[in-house]
């Protein structure tokens, strides 16, 4: 178990082409899953590693992240020593660098006792152990391990993703990003491992140099100077960096064998619980490969579809292949197929929404469609 490490977690990821979703949110608290947040799955991750010292370094617009995480109880993280460490979560500083972020709460980093800090982002969709990982980076006696994952699919998945270049010896030669032009990568988890002076050394340098604000940057940028290894993911992963990934991602979880490893392998994937009363289906309802979460009430029909806790849909209503948040109401006549509807939205009588596999349509928070 990993008593020795400290979990760091830099949510300032690239929201360029997932805006539809984070426009009142980080990546980290979208709903996944019916009754999960993203963050949900990197968090348990380090949990169920045995790491309880987290630190959430998060940008602006984290009131929903604030919300979810609470004290850290869900995830055992609400103690006395060590615990879950919110940082900068009410700074307007939009533009504010994850190098800034950790120099600016430096001290958190100086007065924890464990040695070591594995670092991560939080739209990374996995369940891993990362006992294996240190122990691999530990024996190789490397200053810098970085997790990847190898795929065969990079023209249509991990675009915009990093990638690594590694020789026989799993070192890390050189660092790039996918544009969709190969099939075969190495996709970087950007997961890192390293000592904690190490982390150290590298923030002074970026602070008193002024080259980067990005501790990716800064730690890619000494991968000719310092002994930097790979170390290879076998498991699923995706990465909810687009509205595409995010629909892909969550229509997997309707997958059996997807489920399964996503949500049991390593451990169990954890989340704010909230107390509500069971799903009512009535009768005439019809609901056939879909994952429903508590307090709906269902009296249509609904295919393929993700619906979040307290979401009505009435007679005559069909929804297939769609993501519904929390809270929404869907009436009668409608017809949505491959449609992702925030929260506390109201698809009023007879409206027909469809999207397709690629280009789902999105219906952003608080919409009011007529």
């Amino acid at each position: 178990m990993l008593k020795n490490y400290i979990g760091i977690l830099m949510l300032n990821e690239n929201e360029d082409n997932i805006k539809s979703l984070t426009k009142s949110r980080p990546i980290a608290s979208i709903p996944i899953g019916g009754r999960y947040r993203i963050i949900d799955f990197v968090l348990s991750n380090m949990i169920n590693s045995g790491i309880h010292n987290v630190g959430i370094f998060a940008n602006t617009k984290t009131r929903s992240l604030v919300d979810h995480l609470g004290s850290g109880k869900s995830w055992d993280l609400d103690r006395k020593l060590n615990g879950l460490f919110l940082f900068n979560f009410s700074s307007d500083r939009s533009q504010l660098g994850d190098i800034d972020a950790i120099r600016d709460n430096i001290e958190y980093i100086y007065r924890t006792k464990q040695e070591y800090v594995i670092i991560s982002s939080s739209y990374m969709l996995c369940n891993m152990d990362y006992n294996e990982a240190a122990k691999y980076h530990e024996e190789s006696g490397s200053d810098i391990t970085l997790l990847y994952k190898k795929t065969n699919n990079a023209k249509k998945h991990f675009v915009n993703c990093n990638t690594l270049y590694i020789n026989e010896e799993n070192k890390v030669l050189s660092i790039g990003k996918n544009i969709g032009e190969e099939d075969k990568l190495n996709i970087c988890m950007e997961m890192f491992i390293m000592k904690k002076s190490t982390l150290i050394t590298i923030i002074n340098e970026s602070v008193q140099t002024g080259y980067h604000n990005s501790l990716k940057a800064a730690i890619y940028n000494r991968v000719a100077k310092l002994d930097v290894n790979a170390y290879e993911f076998k498991g699923y992963l995706q990465c909810v960096n687009s509205i595409k990934n995010y629909y892909k991602t969550s229509m997997d979880m309707l997958n059996g064998k997807v489920t399964k490893e996503l949500f049991f392998n390593n451990g169990l994937i954890y989340t704010k619980s909230k107390d509500g009363a069971p799903t009512k289906y009535f009768d005439g309802s019809k609901v056939n490969n879909a994952l429903i979460s508590n307090g709906c009430i269902l009296k249509g029909s609904i295919e393929n579809s993700i619906i979040s806790r307290s979401v009505t849909v009435h007679a005559g209503a069909e929804v297939k292949n769609c993501i519904i948040f929390e809270n929404c109401e869907i009436k009668e006549g409608c017809m949505l197929t491959n449609v992702i509807i925030d929260k506390n939205t109201i698809i009023h009588e007879n409206t027909v929404l469809k999207g397709d596999e690629e280009f789902p349509v999105v219906i952003e928070k608080k919409s009011r469609l007529e």
